[in-house]
């Protein structure tokens, strides 16, 4: 049984992401790299390897915005948004998950491409308006001098349009400073239903006062997910901080929290799964790779002994 004929439409309530049948669900899996330029990876073999051989649920797209080719600057739109449901179709058709994630970040706010977000988001939701696997990312990491003021203002311009078509779709709304101020959002929620707040951490970069900040948040009542997230430094490169990636995980763990690693990709950074130079789509051995993909790969195969299966 796959997880979307497990647990089919997906619904918040309180602090919890729940299952059509009312059932606790816990969303894991990986983001892929920029689309524009590590297109290879969305195809049957490596999501149908990933669930199979990884035993992750969900898969996110990141769709870059503004550099490397991003859909509003000098990216094929065309192509990039091929690329998208080329991928939602293939979660749809293996009974994953699937997060199509809006990758603001070099923009700083997601208020300057509100105009092409709302109008990808139309398509999107109109296309996949039943589509019980979908959850709409609406900004990644807004970042730089990028406010909660500015993120509710683009928000309440793009949640409607989604809800126009998809009525009760899950939405993942990114906070600022990298989607790192949740207590922001915290203390001025959105007055939307079935919302998702995204935190990000970086194991190596991020101890224990982001910890109490994402605790302190969601005891205040505010539904959180860990979109992007890995063990290594923020930048994705350096060492690796085992230690803390386990405190972190144990307040996952406390709360029930999705996470999704980034990234599945051979990109140079450490904290790509697959090593530099390896082209597999799947069957990877442990030398394919890196140190993040041994440790995530053990993750996700633990997932059922961590929720008691």
């Amino acid at each position: 049984m796959t997880a979307v004929e497990r647990y089919g439409a997906l619904r918040v309530e309180g602090t919890r992401l729940l299952g059509e049948h009312g059932e606790q669900v816990r969303l894991y899996g990986v983001s892929t790299h920029g689309l524009a330029w590590r297109s290879d990876v969305v195809c049957r073999e490596a999501f149908e390897a990933l669930r199979d051989e990884w035993h992750i649920n969900t898969v996110r797209l990141a769709l870059y915005t503004h550099e490397y080719h991003g859909y509003c600057t000098d990216g094929d739109k065309e192509e990039l948004k091929a690329l998208v449901f080329k991928g939602i179709d293939l979660a749809v058709e293996l009974g994953l998950y699937v997060i199509v994630d809006w990758h603001v970040l070099g923009e700083f706010s997601p208020l300057i491409y509100a105009d092409e977000a709302v109008k990808f988001f139309d398509e999107l939701s109109s296309r996949y308006a039943g589509c019980p696997n979908l959850l709409y990312e609406i900004c990644n990491e807004p970042n730089g001098t990028s406010d909660w003021g500015e993120i509710r203002e683009y928000a309440t311009r793009v949640i409607p349009v989604i809800r126009r078509n998809a009525p009760d779709s899950v939405v993942i709304v990114g906070t600022p400073e990298w989607s790192q101020r949740c207590d922001l959002a915290a203390a001025d929620p959105l007055g939307f239903k079935n919302l998702l707040y995204a935190f990000h951490f970086y194991a190596a970069t991020h101890f224990d006062n982001l910890r109490q900040r994402l605790r302190r948040s969601i005891e205040a009542g505010l539904p959180m997910f860990i979109s992007e997230c890995s063990i290594t430094e923020a930048s994705g490169h350096g060492d690796l901080d085992f230690v803390s990636a386990r405190a972190w995980f144990a307040l996952l763990d406390e709360y029930h929290l999705g996470y999704i690693c980034w990234s599945f990709s051979a990109s140079p950074e450490e904290s790509g799964v697959i090593k530099c130079g390896c082209s597999k789509l799947s069957g990877w051995t442990d030398d394919d790779l890196k140190r993040t993909g041994h440790w995530f790969k053990h993750r996700f195969l633990s997932e059922e002994e961590q929720q008691g299966k």
